[in-house]
């Protein structure tokens, strides 16, 4: 979610519009900013991105396999997993993020597809059954409105036995009020997923930057953990493994948390109280 003003339930005009246009704006300033780290993996052939690193113990060998990256932005997580000895297809509905993730492919050398369209056309576009690795990074579903659409569109990519490998926030940090000054953690937003979007005003974006932007207004949704499982469950896959972590690679309790040897954020009082985000493997049947 946004990092700036509380949203409120209301409808509105077509989300993918008003999303796509949020993230056109920003992608220049995200690939320019030291959080993406575009300019290390320009100098070092073996640098990963932060979040694909935080996850090596689990993410297992990926060597060979055809792995398609959902919503993949800027590329960061793309080009890391290829270097990883994936061949990998970003897909992402922004052009201009699109635009910065070939920017990147090219100035490493990545052999890497990057294919625009909205996450839920990826079977119609990619063709379905192809592939062995499903990534999805933090920061993508809050995005969609169905999580069981979703989830069907997780098994039509994979192939029987390929499996999906998600990193997400959880929904538990975006339920979170995280700016009330006396520092209590409330639960102020929406835990379950809902029909109607958070509608969020936001000037500024995630990342360290002075630039200015146009597009202001977001639609978000969250989606319950026991949603997202059992949506995977109903598409046929397995679970395979699942765990809670009590830190975020970026700092989404500001004030509160405390950079940690991993680069990841996490509160400085009792961080145990809040899982911030969850690793999910499952397994096409």
């Amino acid at each position: 979610m946004t990092d700036d003003d509380q949203g409120e339930h209301r409808p509105g005009p077509d989300y993918r519009a008003l999303n796509r246009a949020n993230w056109d704006d920003r992608a220049a300033a995200h690939a320019a900013s030291p959080d993406y780290a575009v300019d290390r993996f320009a100098a070092d052939p073996a640098y990963l991105s932060e979040v694909v690193r935080f996850d090596l113990p689990r993410l297992g060998e990926v060597a060979g396999l055809r792995g398609v990256h959902l919503q993949c932005h800027i590329g960061t997580d793309t080009v890391s997993l290829h270097r990883l000895g994936a061949r990998m297809t970003g897909l992402d509905f922004s052009g201009e993020s699109l635009a910065q993730a070939r920017s990147l492919a090219a100035r490493t050398g990545a052999t890497v597809d990057f294919v625009q369209a909205d996450v839920y056309d990826a079977p119609d576009v990619l063709g379905a059954g192809g592939f062995d690795l499903v990534y999805t990074g933090i920061g993508a579903l809050c995005w969609l409105p169905d999580v069981r659409r979703w989830a069907g569109v997780v098994a039509a990519l994979l192939r029987p036995g390929g499996r999906l490998f998600l990193r997400e926030g959880h929904p538990m940090l975006w339920a979170l009020d995280e700016t009330r000054p006396d520092g209590l953690l409330t639960v102020e937003h929406p835990y379950f997923e809902r029909a109607e979007p958070l509608v969020w005003e936001g000037e500024g974006t995630y990342v360290s930057t002075e630039a200015t932007f146009t597009h202001t207004t977001t639609h978000e949704w969250n989606h319950g953990l026991g949603e997202v499982v059992t949506a995977l469950l109903d598409a046929g896959l397995e679970l395979t493994m699942l765990r809670e972590h009590d830190s975020a690679p970026w700092d989404a309790v500001p004030g509160r948390q405390v950079r940690d040897e991993h680069g990841e954020w996490r509160l400085v009082d009792r961080p145990w109280r809040l899982p911030q985000t969850y690793t999910l493997q499952a397994r096409r049947r």
